[in-house]
């Protein structure tokens, strides 16, 4: 862990910026400041706690997400889509996982260019562990109280659906 500094230096950062003329922007520097601050935290957290089984977050997400589906397989491409990354990076972590022994790829059954990933035994396991371990070290108590929690939801989604992060759901049909 980083030793404490005092007095916070994203507040100075702030502080500055005003001192600076920019004083239009201090807060939106400051508050974009903090989330960045934040997220490396909260990532050190969960590579810790994921060290212990060889999974980085991206690895970890690309086998649950694999978990979460009824085959327990999926085209590379989906998977990308899903999990809103760069094809490269899906590549990367199918060998990575598949040299593990978490997952395999198989030629997609009606495309010939595809190819599917799919979840093993031994990477369905691994997922499981690793999911107990970042609920019971990261998630059960991400250092916010509960109304915090619901309202960071609510402000980073929407603030993610602005960006074009993703579409209103559409509504319900009724054949």
């Amino acid at each position: 862990m980083i030793e404490p500094v005092h007095p916070d230096p994203i507040a100075e950062a702030g502080r500055q910026w005003i001192k600076h003329g920019w004083a239009d922007a201090a807060d939106g520097m400051t508050a974009i400041t903090a989330i960045m601050r934040t997220q490396q935290i909260l990532l050190s957290r969960i590579e810790k706690a994921l060290k212990p089984f060889g999974l980085t977050f991206s690895r970890y997400e690309l086998l649950t997400l694999l978990s979460f589906t009824r085959s327990g397989a999926l085209p590379m491409a989906k998977a990308s889509a899903r999990l809103q990354v760069h094809p490269t990076s899906v590549t990367n972590a199918v060998d990575r996982l598949e040299s593990a022994g978490f997952v395999k790829r198989l030629p997609h059954p009606t495309d010939g260019r595809g190819t599917l990933v799919e979840i093993t035994d031994d990477g369905r396991a691994i997922a499981a562990q690793a999911t107990a371990a970042l609920n019971a070290t990261v998630f059960e108590n991400p250092g916010f109280e509960q109304p915090e929690l619901d309202s960071l939801i609510g402000m980073l989604g929407r603030f993610r659906r602005d960006a074009g992060d993703f579409g209103q759901p559409e509504p319900a049909t009724h054949d």
